[in-house]
């Protein structure tokens, strides 16, 4: 008989999200290696013995924030349709990544420190899932390619400027609003500008 697990009171997933959302702005900001669980209950005004209750460690917390993050960073390559038409497939893909590095820069700036820091936790995710998922929708933009549909160019390398040109504006952003100034709203132009760009790049 498999053992009864109880579901988490309302007043355990808020502490659990507390405790997220507060380890969230300090792995951002310091790296896992720098980031103890001192700092987070601090962050999260809540004590250690309390964090540790829902955490059993600090590599407990981020693994949990790597998890989460990458189901919403991989979701939109998921709902590439090929069915659709590709050049609204990929410009969706790219404005949905744009969003999500507006609406999640420090998510954005946790993935791009765990990168840095040759992605311990993530190998086998990088090199299996996600390698599977990139290999299967640049398949699909190959075939797009040799329908004439879109004009040829690297389906991988497509892929991966998406991600570049859209995640440097979370990752780099204090540098974004130092060379633009205050008054500019660059997601808005980022957008205007990367929509100019792949429908030049991607025109027959």
């Amino acid at each position: 008989m498999s053992e009864h697990v109880r579901p988490r009171s309302r007043i355990q997933q808020k502490n659990r999200q507390i405790i997220l959302d507060a380890a969230l702005r300090e792995f951002a900001a310091r790296g896992f290696a720098g980031t103890t669980i001192d700092q987070i209950s601090e962050a999260a005004r809540l004590s250690k013995p309390n964090v540790l209750y829902y955490f059993a460690s600090k590599e407990a917390i981020y693994s949990q924030l790597l998890e989460t993050l990458l189901d919403l960073w991989l979701a939109p390559l998921h709902i590439m349709d090929p069915a659709g038409e590709p050049k609204e497939q990929i410009l969706a893909y790219m404005h949905s990544k744009l969003a999500l590095s507006r609406d999640f820069p420090q998510e954005s700036r946790l993935f791009a420190n765990e990168i840095l820091q040759g992605a311990p936790r993530l190998e086998a995710i990088l090199g299996g899932g996600l390698r599977a998922l990139v290999e299967e929708k640049a398949a699909v933009i190959a075939q797009w390619m040799e329908e004439g549909r879109i004009a040829r160019v690297d389906p991988h390398h497509l892929i991966i400027s998406i991600w570049a040109l859209t995640q440097h504006y979370a990752d780099f952003e204090i540098q974004i609003r130092a060379v633009l100034g205050p008054d500019r709203a660059p997601f808005d132009e980022a957008g205007a500008f990367l929509t100019h760009l792949y429908e030049r790049l991607l025109a027959q």
